[in-house]
């Protein structure tokens, strides 16, 4: 079994940068993908990134150039650098690891950009 906490979320205004962290324990690979996913309130979770196995990273357009993901397979961990925030932006946040069938989800953590 695997568990994935997310930490970092809060407040920010507009044009303010956070980081995201979701550390798992349990056995995570680093054969896993390691991705963020986002839910604003009324709408469905959407993927933001995600990264492979291998490093090759996928971005959803609407944070292209603004977020970076990261891990380290070492620390279990991975990262989501989001600098140049905006108030669409603002949703909870959820990691995610995948291997196959092996799907995990972390609790959420809020974001919320706002003046």
């Amino acid at each position: 079994q695997v568990q994935l906490v997310e930490s970092g979320g809060g407040l920010v205004q507009p044009g303010g940068s956070l980081r995201l962290s979701c550390a798992a324990s349990g056995r995570v690979f680093s054969i896993y993908t390691m991705g963020w996913y986002r839910q604003a309130l009324g709408e469905q979770r959407e993927l933001v990134c995600d990264i492979s196995s291998g490093g090759s990273t996928n971005y959803a357009d609407s944070v292209k150039g603004r977020f970076t993901i990261s891990r380290d397979n070492a620390k279990n961990t991975f990262y989501l650098q989001m600098n140049s925030l905006k108030p669409e932006d603002t949703a909870v946040y959820y990691c995610n690891v995948r291997y196959g069938l092996l799907n995990y989800w972390g609790q959420g953590t809020q974001v919320t950009v706002s003046s």
